[in-house]
Parts: structure tokens; sequence; C-alpha cells
């Protein structure tokens, strides 16, 4: 067992437990550890829990499929938790039960397939993602058109980092009918050399600016497209 960072036990509801620190667990947890937020770091791979033992505020060589296990540090008290297990289908759905079977109120699992998801949604984890699969269909939309940026959002809504097409140009996005003519709205917008501002009414586009639009995915698709 490692623990890094001092003595101090990482249960309060802050905090956040991740269990697989492959890739993902290990880009998860750090980014966590970057936000300020105390992350427990569980792995079976003792090389894994070397390598992140300065990082993490800390982290444990463990069976993450052992209740008493579990119990023994703490798990059962964290109020956020995240199943990172990559490949190893039977411990990635044992670990989540366990997470579920603690009643702890947030919980997320790594999927590889849809038939894994399913499973862990069956078992009560609240939030099933696919990195693989997400991180996929936004490089493709990326490569495929004008898009700088894009983020998918549940119920078909998506927002699009962009440059200005030509028709937009020189006009004050009131005068250029976004909305109607292409089922967008331009939420913000940034000139060279500055930082994004809220885009209103008034805003005059110019050719070097960045623009964020928001709106139904295809529709933010087919903006980004335009010349």
């Amino acid at each position: 067992m490692a623990k890094t960072r001092g003595p101090r036990r990482t249960t309060n509801k802050d905090s956040v437990v991740v269990i697989g620190l492959g890739r993902f667990g290990r880009a998860l947890a750090l980014e966590l550890v970057d936000e300020d937020t105390e992350v427990l770091g569980i792995d079976e791979n003792a090389e894994l829990v070397q390598q992140l033992s300065g990082s993490l505020t800390h982290v444990v060589r463990a069976d993450s499929t052992n209740e008493d296990t579990l119990r023994q540090l703490g798990v059962h008290e964290f109020n956020r938790a995240v199943v990172a297990i990559g490949s190893n289908l039977e411990a990635s759905i044992l670990t989540a039960s366990l997470l579920v079977s603690f009643g702890i109120p947030d919980v997320w699992a790594k999927a590889l397939s849809e038939a894994q998801g399913r499973i862990l949604t069956q078992l009560g984890v609240h939030h099933v993602v696919y990195p693989e699969h997400e991180m996929g269909q936004r490089v493709a939309h990326l490569v495929r058109g004008r898009m700088l940026d894009y983020i998918e959002f549940e119920d078909d809504f998506a927002m699009v980092k962009t440059k200005p097409p030509s028709g937009i140009i020189g006009y004050k996005l009131a005068d250029t009918a976004v909305r109607s003519r292409y089922g967008i709205t331009v939420v913000a917008i940034k000139r060279p050399g500055q930082g994004f501002t809220y885009a209103t009414a008034d805003t005059i586009v110019e050719a070097d600016d960045t623009i964020i639009v928001a709106g139904r995915t295809r529709q933010t698709e087919r903006f980004s497209e335009l010349q």
C-alpha cells in the first residue's frame, strides 16, 4: 500500500475515489488534483501505483472487488466515485456493484461497449461514459469540418468553436438572422489576442474572430461547414 501527501484520509464529501489508474483513470485523477480536488486512487498494479505516488492525494494498491478492502479504505464514505477499470469486465462490474451497494450517491463508470454500459446501468451506476467512442466522435467532427472544438450534450444539443462564415462578417449579429437562417445562436466571441466575451445583438463579427455557437447538433455542424 502506498500513500502520499501526508496522513489525512480522503473521505470528505468533496473528494473523489478513482478506481483503475490506466490511461483514462490516470488522466482523470490528475485533472481532478489539478483542480484542487482530493483524490484517492486505487489500482491492483503496483507499478501504476508507484508512478502516481507523488501526484495524487492518496494512492493505494488494492483489490477493488473485495468489499472489506474498500471499506477499510473508507471508500463507502465517499460521495463521488469513478470506476475507470479498462478491459477487465468482471472487475469493472463487481467494483461498480459494490460502490452502488455502499449507497454512494454519484457513481461514474467507464464502459468499452454498449453491452457493458447496459450492465452498469442495470446495476444502478448513475453515469456511464464511453471515452474511446466519445473521443472518436469528437475527433471525427473536427477532422471533417472547420470546427476548432466540439462538445455534444444529451438531447441532440451541441456547442461548437469555429471561425465565422463570410455571410455574417461585418454585420451586427442582430442583422444576420443566424437563428432563423441557420437555427443556431452565437453565444461568445473572441478577438485576436483577447479572451472570449459574451456575444450580444450589437456585436459585429470580424473575419479574424473565433466564435462559439450553440444549437441542435446537425445545425451547428452545418453552420461550421459554411465558408
